[in-house]
């Protein structure tokens, strides 16, 4: 029996916002985090990524993200801002079943391996955010993009695995949120080496991008504007692909 792939929508909050940024900049706003929830809801989405892209943590932000837990129909992720075990046990305590790390996971390795050993490796995520040096090398940046690290994304993520991560989600900061299609060559390094699964993101803009990520050997598929804009003029309009559209996914 094949599998259908899991497509995901991707929800980034700024404050308590919805907004959506093209390569991490020029955020705008795009709506009610909750009412994109609860359409998601609707449309029996697969799951669901939460991303607080705040420069800053935030309580009531944090408080908020909490609070739409018990709303979604659907497993759901969230990463952002999550430095401790405290804090990312709140997060599973308010019922997400998946952590993601992505800064702290960069600045301090201990965290993630203690997180693997207290909450398991399945539930724990990291997210790898790839830009390019001045020399046009991939590289890993955290921080919202903001910090260039010496990284190299694929040594980065073998270390992830090794320290018993469950999932690698991949995003290209030149692709995010343009809608032009992904970065299929990092997909693809990625993919083969590592081994668990891949979701990439980062570009998507139609179902034909989708397919082609997944050709490249992602896992799964994840989307911020295309599940949130509709047209060339980008007008907001919360949507997901049809079923039909999703089982022609299959490979």
């Amino acid at each position: 029996m094949i599998i259908r792939p899991r497509v995901i929508p991707v929800l980034t909050l700024d404050g308590i916002g919805l907004f959506r940024t093209r390569s991490f900049k020029s955020p705008v706003y795009v709506g009610d985090p909750l009412n994109a929830l609860r359409i998601f809801n609707d449309k029996e989405v697969d799951e669901l990524l939460i991303f607080d892209i705040s420069k800053e943590p935030s309580i009531k932000t944090f408080e908020f993200v909490k609070e739409m837990a018990p709303e979604a129909f659907m497993p759901m992720g969230f990463g952002g801002h999550l430095n401790s075990l405290h804090r990312i046990e709140e997060v599973f305590r308010a019922g997400f079943e998946k952590v993601v790390l992505n800064t702290w996971a960069e600045k301090t390795p201990d965290l993630l391996k203690d997180a693997v050993s207290a909450f398991g490796g399945q539930s724990i995520v990291v997210s790898i955010d790839v830009g390019n040096s001045w020399f046009g090398k991939n590289k890993v940046f955290t921080s919202r993009g903001k910090h260039k690290t010496h990284l190299d994304p694929i040594a980065f993520a073998m270390k992830c695995v090794d320290f018993g991560v469950g999932e690698i989600i991949i995003r290209s900061i030149p692709h995010d949120g343009q809608m032009q299609g992904m970065h299929l060559n990092l997909i693809s390094r990625v993919s083969e080496s590592v081994s668990v699964p891949v979701v990439a993101v980062g570009g998507a803009g139609t179902h034909a991008h989708l397919q082609q990520a997944l050709k490249a050997g992602a896992h799964a598929v994840a989307a911020g504007s295309m599940f949130v804009f509709q047209g060339p003029r980008r007008g907001v309009l919360i949507n997901y692909l049809s079923e039909k559209e999703l089982n022609s996914l299959v490979q």
